[in-house]
């Protein structure tokens, strides 16, 4: 395969994840994601403006969760983002630390 269609299909997996746990499973709360497998949508958002970035596009996180996300957070929040109970919250904390913070 050459380079440009491996580009091309990887770019098309991204849109259909995205489109999935944007539209599809909306469900899904970031801190489940995030204590189960490591990664959120937050997290999708940063690597796309880390990669933007790298490109030398200047791009803030709050713009590249507009760009994912298809709205601001503050939007998200109030129509899809429920109350996380402590045991949540402190498996995040762990979750955080391994998964962000060690490697970002």
């Amino acid at each position: 395969m050459d380079q440009q269609t491996e580009i091309e299909l990887q770019a098309a997996a991204f849109r259909r994840l995205q489109k999935h746990l944007m539209e599809d499973r909306t469900d899904v709360q970031n801190i489940d994601m995030m204590n189960l497998a490591g990664f959120c949508r937050n997290c999708l958002s940063r690597w796309y403006q880390e990669a933007a970035n790298e490109k030398g596009i200047e791009m803030n996180k709050g713009q590249s969760r507009e760009i994912f996300y298809g709205m601001t957070m503050d939007e998200w929040k109030a129509n899809y983002q429920t109350e996380a109970s402590p045991e949540k919250q402190a498996a995040f904390e762990v979750a955080f630390e391994e998964n962000v913070t060690k490697k970002g």
